[in-house]
């Protein structure tokens, strides 16, 4: 397995991205989460299945999206936590004095009805193992 990394600093660069690593036909994409990919989370979906290549991503809201499959923490679940902080820093507490936190919940989801689109199986023993099977 070889592992090629792409950079889109924008949403313009993630058209030109896309069709670079489309053009070398990789077998899987793995898009990390930041910011900008959180706000085209439908769109990457979508830009996967068109192109007919699995994607993997690290919240749970881009196989709700359409993404194929997702592990990490939810989205809705570290903005909760970071309003918190918010709260508590408002209130006057020294934002120094906060404790750092780690997620402490992971779930894999897998999108069926995205895996069904790619002609992909999926085994049963993953299906076994995820938290949330879309279907």
């Amino acid at each position: 397995m070889s592992i090629q990394p792409f950079e889109a600093r924008s949403a313009e660069e993630i058209d030109r991205t896309f069709k670079a690593f489309s053009d070398n036909r990789p077998q899987a994409l793995v898009i990390l989460s930041d910011l900008l990919m959180v706000g085209q989370q439908r769109r990457l979906a979508e830009m996967a299945l068109r192109a007919n290549i699995p994607a993997m991503f690290g919240f749970r809201e881009f196989a709700d999206a359409g993404g194929l499959a997702s592990y990490g923490t939810s989205l809705i679940g570290v903005t909760r936590r970071a309003a918190s902080y918010v709260d508590k820093v408002l209130k006057g507490a020294d934002p120094g004095d906060l404790p750092v936190e780690q997620p402490t919940k992971f779930e894999l989801v897998i999108n069926l009805k995205t895996a069904k689109a790619l002609n992909l199986a999926v085994p049963d023993t993953l299906l076994a193992t995820a938290d949330e099977v879309i279907e």
